[in-house]
C-alpha cells in the first residue's frame, strides 16, 4: 500500500505543479484585494491538495455513496475556483472530471461530469466566453470519456484480482481437504492393519509360536515402511491408489483378522477412470469392517460403475457419517457419484459407491 500511495503522490504532484502554481501566481499578481487574494489562494491550494489526497481514500473505500459525496465536494470546490477566476480557467476542472470518471460508477460519473460541462457551457454562452474558451469544454469532455474507459478497466482488474485471490484461497482449502482425506485413508487403514498384526503376533507369542509371531512382526515392519512411504507420497501429492492392489491387500488383512473374505479375483469389469476412487472406497470399507463390525464374513462386489461391500457384523456405523464416509463422498462428488451406507434389515452392514 505504501508503494502505491507513494507512486500516486509522485504522479499527482507532477500534474498539480504543472498548472496550480501558475494559477496561484495569476491570483497573487492580480489587482484583487489582499483578503480576496488570500482566500482564493487557500481555496485553490485546498482544491489541489484535495485532488492529491482524496483518490487514496476513494480507491480504498468500499462505499459508493461516500465516494460520491467526496467527489461532489471536490467538484463544488473546483467550480468555486473557476467561477471566481473566470471561464478562462475552466481547464482547472480537468482534475475533478478525471477523478470522478475513474472512481465512480459510470452512471454517477456521467451525471456529475455531464452537469459540470453543461454548467460551464451555459455560463460561457451567457457571458459570451464560449467562442474564446469553448475549446476547454472539448478537452474536458474527451478526458472524461477517456477516464470512464480507464475506470472500467481498473474496476475489471480489481474484480479479477479479487477473483484470483478467492480462487487461490479455495485451492488452498481444497488442498488441505485432499491432504486430510488422504492421510485419513492412509493412516486409518495402515494403523488398523498394524494393530491387527501386532495383536496376532502377541497371541502367537503367548502360545509360544515364535516363528509365526516373527513372521507377523516382519509384516508389521513392512506395513510401517509402506505407511511411511504412503504418507510422504500423499504430502507430495503423487500418491495413486490401485483397485487391484487394494483387493489383494483387503484379502490379506481380512484373512489375518479371521474374517472370511469373499472378494473378486479381477477388477477388469470396473471402468478404468473409476478404479482409483473405488480403491479408496474399498480401503475405507474394509478398515471400517475391521474396526467396527465384529464380522466373520465380508464380501465385495464390483460393477462397471459401482462397488459394494457387505459384512455380517453388528451393523456399526449408524448415525452421522464419520470422517471416512464424508471423505469418500467428497472424492466421488466430482464424478457424479454417491455413497450409501447403513445397516441391513437381516443384520450386517452395507456400503455402496456408485457413479451415475
Amino acid at each position: 500500500m505504501w508503494h502505491t500511495n507513494g507512486r500516486w503522490f509522485l504522479f499527482g504532484s507532477v500534474f498539480v505543479l504543472l498548472y496550480i502554481p501558475a494559477v496561484i501566481y495569476d491570483v497573487v499578481v492580480s489587482d484583487r484585494g489582499a483578503t480576496q487574494r488570500a482566500v482564493l489562494v487557500l481555496v485553490i491550494v485546498a482544491y489541489g491538495a484535495g485532488w492529491l489526497v482524496a483518490p487514496l481514500w476513494l480507491w480504498s473505500s468500499g462505499s459508493e455513496d461516500v465516494n460520491t459525496l467526496i467527489c461532489l465536494a471536490l467538484t463544488a470546490n473546483g467550480l468555486v475556483v473557476v467561477y471566481w477566476l473566470g471561464m478562462g480557467y475552466a481547464g482547472l476542472m480537468v482534475y475533478i472530471v478525471s477523478t470522478v470518471a475513474i472512481v465512480l460508477p459510470p452512471w454517477r460519473a456521467i451525471v456529475i461530469d455531464g452537469s459540470v460541462l453543461v454548467a460551464l457551457a451555459v455560463t460561457m454562452y451567457l457571458t459570451q466566453d464560449l467562442p474564446r474558451d469553448g475549446g476547454q469544454l472539448g478537452t474536458l469532455l474527451s478526458i472524461s470519456l477517456g477516464m470512464l474507459a480507464i475506470g472500467r478497466m481498473v474496476r475489471a482488474n480489481r474484480a479479477l484480482s479479487l477473483a484470483q485471490e478467492e480462487i487461490a484461497a479455495l485451492a488452498r482449502t481444497e488442498e488441505r481437504n485432499r491432504l486430510a482425506r488422504d492421510l485419513h485413508d492412509v493412516l486409518g487403514h495402515s494403523l488398523t492393519t498394524i494393530t491387527l498384526k501386532a495383536g496376532v503376533a502377541r497371541r502367537l507369542l503367548e502360545r509360544e509360536s515364535p516363528d509365526r509371531a516373527l513372521a507377523e512382526i516382519r509384516e508389521v515392519e513392512d506395513l510401517t515402511r509402506q505407511a511411511l512411504s504412503d504418507v510422504r507420497a500423499t504430502v507430495s501429492g503423487y500418491r495413486e491408489v490401485s483397485l487391484s492392489a487394494e483387493v489383494v491387500g483387503a484379502r490379506a488383512v481380512l484373512r489375518a483378522a479371521g474374517i472370511e473374505a469373499d472378494l473378486p479375483n479381477a477388477v477388469d469389469n470396473v471402468r478404468p477412470e473409476l478404479q482409483g476412487v473405488f480403491g479408496y472406497v474399498l480401503r475405507e470399507a474394509v478398515t471400517n469392517v475391521l474396526r467396527h463390525a465384529a464380522a466373520t464374513r465380508c464380501s465385495v462386489r464390483l460393477g462397471d460403475t459401482w462397488l459394494e461391500v457387505r459384512d455380517n457384523g453388528r451393523g456399526a456405523g449408524v448415525g452421522t457419517p464419520g470422517t471416512g464416509l464424508r471423505g469418500l463422498s467428497e472424492r466421488l462428488a466430482p464424478l457424479g457419484g454417491t455413497v450409501l451406507a447403513g445397516p441391513l434389515t437381516d443384520g450386517g452392514y452395507r456400503l455402496r459407491a456408485e457413479v451415475s
